[in-house]
């Protein structure tokens, strides 16, 4: 009996075809940047580098800290090695991830939610200090191939009303200085930042008019600020022409009823149906995976249980 090609190819099992090609060929064929934020694997990047490339088989990451260190302290040696270890691992850079504004806003009441160390080893304490982070991510993005930064809206206020225009200005200027020089700003919705959840960012992105500011779209952070519908209901009132962005986490109640972190696969967010969803608005930038969730044996170990289970619903979804 004749088998045609559309009939072999139909018949093969996720497993038989994940063995019959490549892994990069694979995720080459995806409808979404697939990467990964590269220090939730490992602090040595070439490591980090080669499991993305050669273990997940994939071609993006993300850039956030490397050897130890923040992008925005880190030597001119470390910064030309990274270069080297990209192109050794044919990785491109889907965004700097900066710490830009995650810090206390002035004026206003002391955040509960300020770190008491700089948090990812940048110096950011003074808000002061910002424009310079700005300008070193753009030159950052510049160096390493992307147009996109990663960004946030100061330490969380309990009352933010008083300041919200002043941040939402603050955001414009920095997304129009940024656009003037052919990089977007990306702001994360970040459970301790006054832009937390879904509805939220809508709302954020409705008072910053720039075209250069988008949303860097993370579901599971909305989940931890108490938003549980972050999908789909805080991602159904998102404008998604403005979402250039994706950070993949999940998140559950613990037996205690609090909410931690937890595997891809694992948690309020149904990650299959939100990569269709992504899919549906014709969404074509990245979707990193930020593990977050510790399953106490190392960030690898953890970053490769949620890897599997991000791979998991990617397939269901028909994106991979």
């Amino acid at each position: 009996m004749r088998i045609s090609r559309r009939g072999f190819v139909g018949g093969l099992g996720a497993a038989t075809i994940a063995a019959a090609f490549p892994l990069r060929a694979l995720a080459a064929g995806a409808k979404f940047k697939i990467g990964v934020i590269s220090d939730e694997i490992s602090q040595d990047f070439d490591h980090a580098c080669s499991v993305i490339a050669n273990d997940f088989g994939l071609h993006y990451v993300e850039l956030r800290e490397i050897y130890g260190k923040n992008l925005q302290q880190s030597s001119e040696d470390d910064l030309a090695k990274a270069e080297q270890v990209l192109a050794k691992y044919k990785l491109t850079v889907t965004d700097i991830g900066s710490p830009l504004f995650k810090v206390n806003f002035p004026g206003a009441p002391h955040s509960q939610y300020a770190s008491k160390e700089d948090l990812h080893g940048a110096d950011e304490a003074n808000y002061k200090q910002q424009d310079e982070v700005l300008d070193k991510s753009i030159e950052l993005a510049k160096r390493f191939k992307t147009n996109k930064v990663r960004c946030f809206d100061f330490w969380r206020i309990d009352d933010v009303k008083p300041y919200r225009a002043a941040i939402n200005a603050k955001l414009y200027d920095s997304a129009e200085k940024s656009g003037k020089q052919g990089v977007m700003l990306v702001l994360e919705n970040e459970f301790a930042c006054n832009t937390a959840t879904g509805r939220e960012a809508a709302a954020t992105l409705a008072g910053v008019k720039s075209k250069y500011l988008a949303l860097n779209w993370d579901p599971g952070n909305a989940v931890m600020r108490g938003e549980l519908d972050a999908f789909p209901g805080g991602w159904d009132v998102l404008p998604k022409d403005r979402i250039h962005h994706c950070h993949v986490k999940n998140a559950v109640k613990d037996a205690a009823g609090k909410t931690v972190w937890s595997p891809v696969d694992i948690g309020y967010i149904d990650w299959a149906a939100q990569f269709k969803a992504l899919e549906g608005i014709g969404y074509s930038d990245a979707v990193n995976l930020e593990t977050h969730w510790k399953d106490g044996n190392s960030p690898e170990s953890s970053t490769r249980t949620s890897w599997a289970g991000m791979k998991k619903r990617l397939v269901e979804a028909g994106a991979m």
